[in-house]
């Protein structure tokens, strides 16, 4: 038989102890990255009094992103340190809600980028495509809005959810049995992530579908652009936008690889597989986010000037 723990004492083995050290370097990095990109479109905001429509997306995309690594920080820095602080039913209650909502908006507002992107880039002569190309930049707010409501229509269930067997689950920890209420979480926890994973889905068929799409079309110009004996330089940036937009698609592939492993290994005891998982997860939306500066010639340019300064003061000193 297990010993109890009591709520306050903390249990970090050493291995709790490094995957939490990992995960912290990761998730502070990711913080700071998307934290930048939100800082520098809301000063382009001001200065503009507006905002195009990939700002709008990569600004709540950097919001989305700053929300969720924070929420999934103190999650995991809870589980691994007080593990029964999760057990108190508010607290684990808010949790799930802000991971639902934040987690579904972070991946559902980079697939709005990737198929605005598409659309933007694309060129097809299709009615229905055309007609797309045109409209986008005033549906793209709608977009954005029914995201944000579809996610937290999600974090609502999840809230009720977590709620619900919580409170089945009251009389075992007012006994001090964690043992057996940390298997029914992990249970909780599978229920609640199937909930959203046609979220998964969806965002995942749409980031599929728009950089297959995209890769063709650039694939087709550049052929075009090879038979016609066309630059150099429009050749090597076709070639350079293929290359990013392959990284991406291998990048958002493993991403729901290890989300949909996430949802297995929170119902086993298979330590090694959810530590990878974890850390991918928490390193993705950095990642990604710092392929987005580069690609970007106002954040790029912003970044180098940053980075040129410190440099300079650090020269200096």
């Amino acid at each position: 038989m297990e010993a109890c723990h009591s709520p306050h004492q903390s249990n970090v083995t050493s291995y709790g102890a490094t995957a939490l050290a990992i995960i912290t370097l990761e998730t502070f990095a990711g913080m700071w990255i998307n934290a930048f990109i939100i800082c520098v479109l809301c000063i382009g905001w001001v200065k503009k009094k507006t905002l195009n429509s990939n700002e709008k997306i990569l600004l709540l995309l950097g919001c989305s992103r700053f929300c969720f690594l924070s929420f999934s920080w103190v999650y995991c820095s809870l589980s691994i340190t007080y593990p029964n602080y999760l057990y108190v039913q508010l607290t684990f209650q808010l949790i799930v809600f802000f991971q639902s909502f934040f987690n579904c908006s972070n991946l559902w507002v980079s697939a709005c980028l990737c198929v605005f992107y598409c659309i933007k880039i694309a060129n097809f002569r299709n009615r229905f495509f055309i007609y797309l190309k045109v409209k986008i930049d005033r549906m793209v707010p709608w977009i954005l809005l029914a995201s944000v409501l579809s996610t937290l229509a999600i974090g609502i269930i999840a809230y009720d959810m977590a709620d619900t067997k919580l409170s089945n689950n009251h009389n075992s920890t007012s006994q001090g049995n964690f043992s057996t209420v940390s298997g029914k979480m992990d249970k909780l926890f599978f229920q609640t992530y199937f909930i959203y994973v046609f979220g998964f889905v969806t965002s995942f068929t749409g980031v599929i579908s728009s950089a297959l799409l995209l890769l063709f079309s650039l694939w087709r110009h550049k052929c075009k652009m090879q038979k016609n004996s066309m630059n150099s330089l429009s050749m090597d940036a076709h070639i350079k936008a293929m290359k990013s937009i392959l990284f991406f698609f291998i990048m958002y592939s493993i991403n729901f690889i290890f989300l949909i492993l996430s949802l297995i290994s929170s119902t086993k005891e298979e330590k090694y597989v959810a530590l990878i998982t974890l850390l991918y997860l928490f390193a993705f939306p950095g990642v990604h986010s710092l392929i987005l500066i580069f690609s970007n010639p106002k954040l790029e340019k912003t970044l180098i000037r940053i980075l040129s300064c410190v440099k300079f003061k650090v020269c200096m000193k």
